[in-house]
């Protein structure tokens, strides 16, 4: 039952219909500000901004993950899981984990190498490589990723009554099988929207708590990356 009710819901959301009314038309940072402005949404103000700006662009860290991950949604790459030499899809394709390392590197981070160094120093402790590092796939696993903000970013509730813990710019899992980035947008339900990749029309909806919490599908983990909390050493610039 719970199968065929998640089976449901990621056909709705095909179908586009848990889109948040937001326009998906900017592809560019400064196009993407001003469409945030002009959103008739409720907006969530932020309650914490990143005490670090690690491109010195100067937006801090979580503004410029949100602003990297609604860019992706906006460009709407096409849905391709498959294998790339060298790691990195085309532009115009990728799966919820390339929203996010796109996401990162719109803040100045190289997730892919960082999570690759990691694995490397820590094989066992990443259960989905079964032993035998793969740079060309790693960093696009969700069970990876997950590890990875485990370990080092800041692990939050995943309680969806407390509303003012979800925070744009944060990183939410689902099982082992998804991942996305909170958005400043709020949704019909009373909770943030999220910006992900599954393939569906508006990369922005109101699913946050369409698979529940817990389970294979449910809501796995909740982080925000605070660079100030993180060995330098962790940290690489792309």
């Amino acid at each position: 039952m719970k199968t065929s009710l998640a089976l449901l819901l990621i056909c709705l959301a095909a179908l586009g219909l848990f889109a948040c009314d937001k326009d998906l038309g900017p592809t560019s940072v400064t196009e993407t500000s001003a469409s945030i402005a002009a959103t008739t949404p409720p907006i969530i103000t932020p309650e914490f901004t990143s005490p670090v700006d690690f491109n010195s662009n100067g937006a801090d860290d979580y503004t410029d993950i949100l602003q990297g991950a609604r860019i992706d949604a906006n460009n709407q790459p096409r849905y391709d899981p498959s294998y790339f030499s060298g790691g990195y899809p085309p532009e115009d394709a990728g799966v919820c984990t390339d929203l996010v390392w796109r996401a990162f590197q719109h803040a100045g981070y190289d997730l892919k190498s960082m999570i690759d160094k990691d694995i490397a120093a820590n094989t066992a402790k990443y259960w989905r490589v079964e032993g035998r590092a793969d740079q060309n796939i790693d960093f696009r696993r969700v069970p990876n990723l997950q590890v990875f903000f485990q370990r080092y970013a800041q692990t939050l509730t995943t309680d969806l009554a407390q509303i003012e813990a979800w925070q744009p710019g944060d990183i939410v899992t689902f099982g082992t099988w998804h991942i996305a980035i909170v958005s400043e947008t709020l949704g019909e339900s009373g909770l943030p929207c999220i910006l992900h990749n599954m393939g569906q029309p508006d990369r922005e909806d109101d699913q946050l708590s369409s698979w529940g919490v817990g389970g294979d599908k449910g809501i796995s983990g909740h982080f925000r990356w605070d660079a100030s909390q993180i060995d330098p050493d962790v940290l690489i610039a792309f």
